[in-house]
């Protein structure tokens, strides 16, 4: 089976945004779906161990923004690869809150004000099927879509994303190392300078982590 034909299967990519116990919470997907016209009716998916899902279960209302090619690149490794458990992931971008969600105003094209109306389990992730309250256009930039964000921006799928697919591994003399935000590995054999001879100050060139968050593979 060839998991990598889901690639070829369009997506944009959005930032899902709420509230809860007082403190704004969002990440990225790329799973936002119209389902009807008259009615309004949206869903998205989030996996059960993001920590945005157990808040949007329990505020029962989100915000969606379109990512656009103008997008701050800071903004999409911040609120993809890092979890709002624990960071402050609104911190130095533009957002407004509306109707007492966050909406992130930061290069997006717009918002929808999403209700929810039901949840449907679906193993590792959760569909949340939600009635749109308002929506507005903000900008009428390119929408990024997810072929762009892998093909331009060179970005990788979080592991809890849905199109998350592991890479596979070549055995070699020379030393990897994985990011365990993102997942993506450092290979000394095509770098210029080996991983440990790195400068501390070095990040990952995807999701932005320091150092630490890499382990040798």
């Amino acid at each position: 089976m060839d998991k990598t034909l889901f690639h070829d299967i369009s997506y944009g990519m959005f930032i899902i945004t709420t509230n809860y116990n007082q403190q704004n919470v969002g990440c990225i997907i790329n799973t936002f779906c119209q389902i009807t016209s008259e009615d309004m009716i949206v869903t998205i998916s989030l996996n059960k161990n993001n920590f945005t899902n157990k808040a949007v279960k329990e505020s029962k209302c989100f915000t969606v923004s379109i990512i656009s090619e103008n997008t701050n690149p800071d903004l999409i490794k911040k609120f993809g690869f890092y979890t709002s458990k624990d960071t402050d992931k609104f911190s130095g971008f533009e957002y407004e809150i509306i109707s007492n969600l966050p909406v992130l105003k930061e290069n997006t094209n717009g918002y929808f004000l999403c209700n929810v109306i039901d949840v449907v389990d679906c193993g590792t992730h959760d569909i949340f099927i939600a009635k749109v309250a308002n929506c507005e256009r903000l900008n009428n930039f390119t929408p990024m879509t997810y072929s762009y964000y892998h093909k331009v921006v060179k970005g990788k799928a979080p592991k809890n994303a849905p199109t998350y697919i592991e890479e596979k591994i070549e055995k070699s003399s020379a030393k990897k190392y994985k990011c365990l935000l993102c997942g993506y590995i450092y290979d000394d054999s095509k770098e210029s300078v080996k991983f440990e001879d790195l400068n501390d100050d070095w990040t990952c060139p995807i999701c932005g982590a320091s150092k630490s968050y890499f382990e040798e593979i």
